[in-house]
């Protein structure tokens, strides 16, 4: 008896070994998402600037525009050829994506529209100071920092 106990055991501790190399071997690592941080993207996008992080759209295997990890998650709404942004709308496009990015400090300011067409605004401080300033093509959405 004692010697089917140490059988059953050991052919148990085997199997469980056995089982283990097959299951961490079965489901490799997937390899890690395609990286698109400025520069040329694929396919004829065009550069994305380094402060917009996520917020531009990656092509897909098809090349179609949408994200990597399957259909955008807005897809019901239609983006529109001519987005027609006035400068109220890229103050809430550019307050959205600071707040998208967990940016709860830096305010938009000096959003008008400037001689050559794009919306221009400034992204600052709480006290004012102007870190940064950009251009919104009205038209397409497409973004340009100018200093």
């Amino acid at each position: 008896m004692r010697q089917t106990l140490l059988a059953a055991a050991a052919a148990f501790v085997i199997g469980g070994i056995a089982t283990g190399a097959v299951l961490s071997q079965a489901q490799p690592a997937s390899p890690p998402a395609q990286q698109i941080d400025g520069g040329q993207t694929p396919g004829d996008q065009p550069p994305r600037h380094h402060w917009m992080g996520g917020w531009g759209h990656h092509r897909g295997a098809e090349g179609h525009g949408e994200p990597h990890h399957g259909a955008r998650p807005f897809a019901l709404i239609y983006r529109q050829p001519d987005r027609q942004l006035a400068p109220a709308d890229v103050q809430k496009i550019a307050e959205g994506f600071l707040l998208w990015n967990g940016n709860h400090s830096w305010k938009v300011a000096n959003v008008a529209p400037t001689p050559d067409g794009p919306v221009g605004f400034s992204l600052t401080t709480p006290e004012g100071s102007v870190i940064a300033k950009f251009t919104m093509d009205p038209h397409t959405g497409k973004i340009a920092r100018v200093s």
